[in-house]
């Protein structure tokens, strides 16, 4: 029996139940013919030894993600927002009642296995930088200081035509970008060594760099590796990074709207070498709230003239994103939520004319406090015009950190899982999510958590949920 694998084999695969340990893997019995055994979909490693989780930019969103976690370990505070460790997973029908933890449904690493690393221009401790951040007060960062002082940043690799309002201190230098993609890798095996992890993954909290659109270098990996020997200008930093990482087998999430890990020289690496990829740009504020409202305007066939958007925001992304170039990133970022969900060329009546503007204005009174407006007009019935106002005050860090553990865990699992390329299960996550060539992004979060889920359902051989619910009627 050949037993298909990846995501897209989820309807192919036969129901399966028990389990087995197997030279230390988790791997999977076939119940329908107990003489096949199935890896649904490999054969996934269980999560023994430190999980070590790298961090490109410690800054607001990385130090709260630290603190956090560390506060959370102790019992000194809740993961709130967190899916892997507060959601649940339906399991079955609705009769049978099975609706376990996700922390305790997947073999994810425990919040006591983990250690942090990282880079940043600054070589301020994970304390200091928390402290200047002004996200967490001090009866949070206080109470584990010893902890966050003992998290020092490496020095970072910064180019700063890639992110123009920010001038570091704490840097590498290196005759090359080839180079500093070794010095990158120095780095990481150092830090597995020195803190005795059995395992690695990288989140990227850095800054939003300069847009980039994909040129030659990045067509493949010869072009690429050619270009960080001849300092190619079209690689950014975080290229560095990412390359870095997979060269050394460390899964990799992309949390800005930088091009990083989208890219044809990356997606070959990554089938080559077996590591999971996945990205870009956390959804957290504003980008939330449209891929909620957007998809009910859609399911209840109401029409939207127009959507527009502006926010303010004053920590050291408001500063970066104040530069027009890297503002123009996470524009790109922005911009496609509302097409992908809406589909005007689908329902030309509804959504052709939408016109969608998006604004940033850096703020540095608010710090991290953004502040969002949102002015929606939209029409129903014979075509009468109503409104619907939305302003979000939100903390950016507080709704990026549960995105970043539930990543680094998931990336975790992924790679232990032998799941490698695009992980476009955990779009949920992204305002600009990563996807297959000639697909285009799911954006609505109702469709992305019913796919994450019935994701996590068919790597541990559960039926997938879709809720039809016929059989109940029969």
């Amino acid at each position: 029996m050949v037993v298909p694998t990846g995501v897209q084999a989820l309807s192919l695969l036969p129901r399966c139940a028990s389990d087995a340990r197997r030279r230390g893997r988790l791997v999977r019995q076939c119940t329908q013919n107990p003489e096949v055994v199935v890896k649904q979909p490999v054969e996934i490693k269980r999560p023994e030894g430190k999980l070590g989780i790298l961090l490109p930019g410690m800054g607001a969103v990385a130090t709260t993600f630290i603190a956090g976690c560390m506060l959370a370990r102790k019992g000194l505070g809740k993961p709130f927002g967190s899916l892997t460790q507060l959601g649940t997973i339906r399991l079955g029908k609705r009769t049978d009642k099975r609706s376990p933890f996700i922390r305790d449904f997947l073999p994810l690493a425990s919040l006591d296995q983990v250690v942090f690393g990282g880079w940043d221009l600054f070589a301020d401790s994970a304390y200091e930088s928390a402290r200047h951040a002004e996200v967490l007060q001090r009866e949070h960062i206080d109470v584990i200081r010893d902890e966050l002082e003992a998290v020092k940043p490496m020095q970072a690799v910064f180019y700063p035509e890639y992110v123009k309002r920010l001038h570091g201190t704490h840097i590498k230098s290196a005759p090359s970008k080839a180079d500093m993609v070794e010095a990158l890798r120095d780095d990481i095996r150092r830090f597995k060594r020195d803190n005795g992890c059995d395992r690695l993954v990288a989140v990227w909290c850095g800054s939003t760099e300069v847009y980039i659109e994909p040129g030659p270098v990045h067509a493949s990996v010869a072009a690429f590796e050619k270009g960080l020997r001849e300092n190619d200008p079209a690689i950014s930093n975080s290229m560095m990074y990412a390359w870095a990482c997979l060269k050394e087998g460390v899964p990799f999430a992309n949390g800005a709207p930088n091009l990083t890990v989208d890219f044809p020289a990356v997606w070959d690496l990554a089938r080559e070498l077996n590591v999971p990829i996945c990205g870009k740009d956390f959804k957290t504020g504003q980008t939330l709230m449209k891929t909620i409202l957007a998809p009910g305007l859609k399911a209840r066939m109401l029409g939207l003239s127009g959507w527009f958007s502006t926010n303010i925001l004053g920590n050291r992304d408001g500063e970066v994103l104040d530069d027009p170039e890297s503002f123009k990133s996470k524009e790109v970022s922005k911009l496609g939520v509302l097409h992908s969900i809406l589909q005007p060329e689908v329902y030309p009546d509804l959504y052709e004319k939408m016109y969608h503007k998006v604004r940033i204005e850096y703020y540095p009174p608010r710090g991290d406090a953004k502040e969002g407006w949102d002015n929606l007009d939209i029409f129903g019935w014979l075509g009468y015009p109503m409104q619907i106002k939305v302003n979000f005050l939100c903390r950016d860090s507080i709704l990026a950190a549960p995105i970043v553990l539930d990543l680094a865990l998931l990336m975790d699992l992924a790679g232990r899982a032998k799941f490698h390329g695009t992980q476009e299960w955990l779009s949920f996550y992204f305002k600009s999510p990563m996807h297959a060539p000639g697909l285009y992004p799911e954006h609505d979060l109702f469709i992305q958590s019913m796919k994450l889920k019935n994701t996590m359902r068919w790597m541990m051989g559960e039926e997938l949920i879709t809720h039809l619910g016929n059989e109940y009627y029969d």
